[in-house]
């Protein structure tokens, strides 16, 4: 499986990090993971770009998860592609409906297709089982054989053992430990949610502004608790395992 990180910022933007945005390549399927705003000019950049790209799982309807799906439908409908499939916690069909509403010249432009998920199923091709995480409003973490995701979340153990056994943990640290924040993790807490599993690496993304500047002291905070490999989510990069 190969993940390239798309987006690694937050609802605040930095001029550094777009929004949430996940690729997932595995055997000739692909997968986007949430949608956020500048998400489509980073996929646009991959080898794979939007064209090979006709399926989106939300982990929430925040904003900063969502902002370019329309964008992502109208460029597979200019570029000649025929269909888009939205998958996501239940109300993701009823969000899709009413985006389209406001821009409705988009109806019917390619095959469209909403789904609203959870627990275990099959998407583009990916067995997923996803779980229900501590956020503001209804949010799904997402297991792939090897790979998790936390999507938006407080740290707490039944989350880190959902991801127990992967080779690469995608996990939200917003902001550093003095930031008194609830449904997002500091890195204290989130290293002492992760103490006890194994993972190959834990990669820290939905970094918030108040965190530049400060990356390694939240990473020496996590490695506290956690003795694993830890590393920050870099935009472009891509993880083969």
């Amino acid at each position: 499986m190969r993940v390239t990180f798309l987006g690694t910022g937050s609802a605040m933007p930095t001029g550094k990090r777009v929004q949430s945005g996940l690729l997932l390549e595995d055997d000739g399927k692909t997968l986007l993971v949430d949608c956020g705003s500048g998400v489509l000019h980073r996929l646009a950049a991959t080898p794979t770009g939007y064209e090979g790209v006709d399926t989106v799982l939300l982990t929430h309807h925040h904003t900063d998860h969502v902002s370019d799906l329309v964008p992502l439908l109208k460029a597979r409908w200019l570029a000649g592609e025929e269909s888009l499939t939205v998958a996501g916690p239940p109300g993701t069909t009823e969000l899709v409906e009413g985006l389209l509403d406001v821009h409705d010249y988009l109806k019917g432009r390619v095959d469209l297709t909403t789904r609203d998920i959870e627990g275990e199923f099959s998407v583009a091709g990916f067995d997923v089982a996803s779980m229900e995480t501590r956020h503001s409003m209804r949010c799904f973490a997402y297991r792939i054989d090897d790979f998790a995701y936390s999507g938006d979340s407080e740290a707490f153990d039944d989350l880190a053992a959902f991801a127990d056994g992967t080779e690469v943990f995608v996990h939200d640290c917003s902001f550093p430990d003095e930031v008194d924040v609830s449904n997002h993790p500091t890195p204290r807490a989130l290293g002492a949610a992760l103490a006890g599993n194994d993972y190959g690496t834990v990669y820290l993304t939905h970094r918030y502004p108040h965190t530049d500047g400060r990356e390694d002291e939240m990473l020496a905070s996590i490695r506290e608790h956690y003795d694993g490999a830890v590393e920050l989510a870099r935009e472009g990069d891509t993880v083969e395992f």
